[in-house]
């Protein structure tokens, strides 16, 4: 009998395209479970200056609809461990640039979490990476190709809500 893994990731997942597919797919590799933890839009706001072009409701719709994912959940607000520490995952995967505090390790250690700690690898980041399709001014165009490079797309990706900037 296959051992239960609990895999976990985090992202925004604003307008999602084959990189963010390719990574969720990744990280499913590695478990049977894959937990997404989507970023609040203050907390996107704050670390990346702007909001994200879909709001959180709408963003976690569209991941939830990925059939990789088994559960889709809020990251907490001001407290970034609390979610890994409620959740216990055994594995935490990483995007290619993702970038963690200095202190990762030893603050889950003293939240009493033990888990690895993997990177994933890059699917065509000159192509695919968000900053570089949010500033493409034929965005539209980038993510119909995405769709075609991908061959499918998530069933509920068209009922979203859009910020205003």
């Amino acid at each position: 009998m296959k051992r239960y893994r609990k895999i976990m990731v985090f992202g925004t997942f604003d307008i999602l395209h084959p990189g963010h597919i390719n990574f969720l797919e990744q990280a499913k590799k590695y478990g049977n479970y894959l937990i997404v933890v989507l970023a609040r839009d203050e907390n996107v706001k704050k670390i990346k200056g702007f909001f994200p072009r879909l709001d959180e409701r709408a963003r976690k719709k569209i991941v939830e609809a990925l059939e990789m994912t088994d559960k889709v959940i809020y990251g907490d607000k001001k407290d970034y461990f609390k979610k890994i520490a409620e959740n216990k995952p055994d594995i935490i995967c990483l995007g290619y640039d993702q970038k963690i505090p200095n202190n990762f390790k030893e603050e889950l250690k003293k939240r009493g979490v033990v888990t690895k700690i993997i990177r994933m690898k890059a699917y065509k980041p000159k192509r695919y990476k968000s900053s570089i399709i949010i500033k493409h001014k034929a965005t539209q165009a980038v993510i119909l190709n995405a769709v075609k490079d991908l061959g499918r797309m998530p069933a509920s990706a068209g009922n979203s809500s859009f910020h205003s900037e």
